[in-house]
């Protein structure tokens, strides 16, 4: 029980030190920059609200703890009149005259910079010390095509990956003209896609390699599942192997071995738990013959029928993994892709990610807290997307963002003189409530998941040598180290 407490009060402390910190270099970098320049500092703040505590720096800026962590700011009353939201300037302030255009966009620009700077460390370390990656996330081939899909609706039809000709085997290569490097490009870029069909229906282009080829297909995808997600009924191929048997299980007697790798069934190739739990199932009348490959050499060994194909022989299956060392460059393009992707399938009115499927701060906080469970490397690749995302959120032209603040500067200069500031005031106090509103929503639906994700589901019968359930990862593509029965990825 104090192994647990303390590696839930450190996983704890890691979330603290990198969300915070991750908000914090932000603000650093604008109060930094403004220093520099030359443009007075009024408060420095971490959160929004009424003060948790502050106090006055020699320096004559208030540094504050606010209530709301929400994000954080640096308080510059000659840059940007933001006391709706900042709380009013010192009124013993004097009277200062506006810096000019260059140290504005400076200014506003540094807090991005600093996020990118930060995630750039952060991935120095993750390409020296390497990223454990599984194979069956790291792979872009299909171990398993359904042949049926069930519908948000809880209807069943047929996937459109059976429709379309998929095989098991194919590997993808590209989806609607995106290069696909994991299993974690094939989730995402389908989820993503805005593709549709003259009359709406959802479309997506793979380009496959089928014996050496490159072939096209169009598929059609369905909206599935609880998040209205595209699926098309695949799942990931990889070498199945055997981590463990149950004593005097008939996998045991029938002579499996601890690392044994599943290869094939007669003709059929093996590619991952979901093709073998179909094979097992099936078999229950007769004996099924199974060809794995024992210290380099191929063995064929033989399993009796199940009377209950839901009892299964006694096996526990694993993954292969290796350690990938990704440059800071390749990794910083991979978020930036990432972030983009998801920005531009938010504002298409034809795909169906909607702000339901946005994280907020509890989301953010609740993923951050799984990676540092799961251990520094997967803490370290989320914080650099998180920087990342907020380094692009940030300088989109939206009041109250960075951006905002940079595309009021800039219309003032095309223009020879200031905005009206009620204008400007005006803009940003409606953003900011409209900001305030979708927090409120997203954060709503951070904790509709979090308690579906938290309800025990009711006790059903397992499936023949079925994998253990595993928590449902983070949706970011985190470092993953081999688990013991890995679960499907279906896409």
């Amino acid at each position: 029980m104090f192994t647990d407490l303390l590696s839930g009060f450190w996983s704890v402390v890691l979330v603290v030190v990198f969300f915070g910190g991750s908000i914090l270099v932000h603000e650093l970098g604008h109060f930094w920059a403004a220093r520099w320049r030359g443009v007075k500092v009024e408060r420095f703040s971490i959160g929004f609200g009424p003060r948790i505590f502050s106090w006055r720096g020699k320096d004559g800026v208030e540094y504050c703890l606010s209530w709301l962590p929400l994000g954080g700011y640096v308080a510059l009353p000659q840059l940007a009149d933001m006391s709706a939201i900042e709380g009013e300037a010192n009124p013993a302030t004097p009277k200062l005259p506006e810096p000019g255009y260059l140290t504005k966009m400076i200014v506003f620009v540094a807090g991005a910079t600093m996020n990118v700077v930060f995630a750039f460390l952060l991935a120095i370390i993750v390409w020296q010390k390497g990223v454990p990656v599984s194979e069956d996330m790291a792979t872009t081939r299909i171990g398993y095509v359904a042949p049926t899909i069930e519908l948000s609706d809880k209807s069943t039809v047929e996937s459109p990956a059976a429709k379309a000709g998929l095989r098991v085997g194919d590997v993808i290569r590209k989806i609607d003209d995106v290069e696909i490097e994991a299993w974690y490009d094939v989730l995402l870029t389908l989820m993503t896609s805005s593709g549709t069909t003259a009359d709406g229906r959802p479309k997506a282009e793979l380009t496959i390699e089928r014996d050496g080829k490159l072939l096209q297909v169009t598929v059609y995808p369905q909206i599935s599942g609880i998040d209205r997600d595209r699926k098309i009924g695949i799942s990931q191929g990889y070498e199945l192997i055997v981590h463990s048997l149950t004593a005097g299980s008939e996998a045991e007697k029938a002579g499996f071995r601890p690392g044994d790798r599943i290869l094939r069934t007669g003709e059929v190739l093996i590619l991952g738990y979901p093709s073998w739990r179909e094979l097992i199932e099936a078999h229950t009348k007769a004996p099924l013959t199974v060809t794995v490959r024992r210290d380099g050499a191929e063995k064929q060994l033989t399993l009796p029928p199940l009377a209950d194909p839901k009892g299964g022989h006694g096996f526990s299956f694993t993954v292969d993994s290796r350690m990938t060392h990704p440059t800071p460059f390749k990794q910083i393009a991979d978020n930036v892709r990432q972030t983009f992707r998801i920005i531009n399938s938010l504002l298409s009115s034809s795909s169906n990610v909607g702000l339901d499927k946005v994280s907020g701060p509890i989301g953010i906080v609740n993923i951050f807290h799984k990676a540092a469970t799961a251990g520094l490397l997967p803490l370290l690749s989320f914080t650099i997307l998180v920087n990342i995302s907020l380094a692009i959120f940030n300088l989109l032209p939206i009041p109250v963002l960075d951006g905002g603040h940079m595309l009021f500067a800039t219309i003032a200069k095309l223009r020879g003189r200031p905005l009206p500031s009620r204008l400007v005031m005006g803009a940003q106090s409606v953003f900011m409530v409209l900001l305030l509103m979708m927090i409120v929503y997203v954060s709503t639906k951070d904790v509709q998941r979090l308690s579906r994700d938290s309800t025990p589901e009711k006790p059903a019968e397992p499936a023949a040598s079925a994998p253990a359930k595993v928590p449902a990862a983070p949706a970011t593509p985190p470092a993953s180290a081999p688990a013991t029965n890995p679960a499907p990825a279906t896409a």
